[in-house]
């Protein structure tokens, strides 16, 4: 299953709309319309469509469309119609003609002194008067194919999006293998500066004096234990991989990731933020600190994945 941006572009017409058989043959509109779908990123999705005022009748069918086909994003389609040469929508037919110089004859009848209608005025009756185009269906293809354009887009987009974030994953993998093999080397250095402050500390105090030489021994052993385990970051470097190995499940999945993905970028950060506040040597603290720039920009990526 595909992996989906969040951004992406698409446009597509319909040609010029014509009316429905049986509609006394009424001419074509002149023009067709252009329809362009437009997304960015978002927490949620989130419709807005900007169309004439002729086609608002459209609005709760190119919603449930869009709705249909995609989860997440800031979505805007706009609608535009394809004016033609102004002449082609203005060709009047012989019954609106017949209509017009039967009413004119009527009125003069009543009225003699009444103006006869110009050329501009005829033409302008007769297009206002003309059976409404049915555009609809035509519209609403153009809109589907509008629609799977934004969708190839975004998940051409998404192809991009899986090979960095997958480069991202094998960075943090690099900082934790190398942090890996220095644990045991930190903990055992830690352990023994401990015992040598423990053992200062004592001397300074008097303490050796007047406790016996076991006590002491134990009591060290067991205070440097502690300190040992409050320093040991191993647990958090086996959590980082697992949440990795996650995340890399994810990608080769594909599908609605957005989400689940957010969560356990923010799980990385907990675990790299512990990583830094328990460390005990400078070089931990270096991978700690790659390891937080790696996952913003894991985190930077994945807002915008759908």
């Amino acid at each position: 299953m595909a992996v989906y941006s969040m951004t992406g572009y698409a446009s597509a017409g319909t040609g010029a709309l014509t009316a429905r058989p049986g509609d006394g043959g009424a001419a074509a509109r002149p023009g067709g319309v252009t329809i362009e779908i437009r997304s960015v990123n978002s927490r949620f999705l989130d419709l807005v469509l900007r169309l004439p005022d002729e086609f608002r009748s459209l609005e709760p069918a190119l919603r449930e469309l869009l709705s249909a086909g995609l989860r997440r994003g800031k979505v805007e389609l706009r609608l535009a119609p394809e004016r033609g040469d102004a002449a082609e929508g203005l060709s009047p037919q012989p019954e609106q003609l017949q209509t017009l110089a039967r009413l004119e004859s009527q009125v003069q009848q009543w009225l003699p002194r009444a103006v006869g209608l110009s050329v501009h005025e005829a033409l302008q009756i007769c297009r206002s008067t003309a059976p409404t185009p049915a555009p609809d269906e035509a519209v609403m293809e153009a809109a589907r194919r509008c629609l799977a354009q934004l969708r190839e887009a975004r998940a051409r987009e998404g192809e991009r999006l899986v090979a960095i974030l997958m480069e991202r994953v094998e960075r943090l993998r690099a900082l934790a293998a190398q942090a890996q093999p220095l644990l045991p080397q930190v903990v055992a250095r830690q352990q023994q500066r401990f015992l040598e402050r423990w053992q200062e500390a004592l001397s300074s105090a008097g303490a050796a004096q007047t406790l016996p030489p076991q006590a002491l021994a134990e009591r060290a052993m067991s205070e440097a234990a502690a300190f040992a385990l409050r320093i040991d970051v191993a647990e958090e470097l086996s959590r980082l991989g697992a949440h990795l190995d996650e995340i890399t499940r994810l990608l080769r999945a594909g599908g609605e990731l957005g989400k689940r993905l957010d969560f356990l970028i923010q799980e990385l950060h907990r675990e790299a933020n512990t990583l830094g506040s328990k460390s005990a040597a400078l070089e931990l603290t270096q991978i700690s600190v790659e390891m937080k720039v790696a996952i913003e920009q894991l985190r930077e990526q994945v807002q915008n994945i759908e």
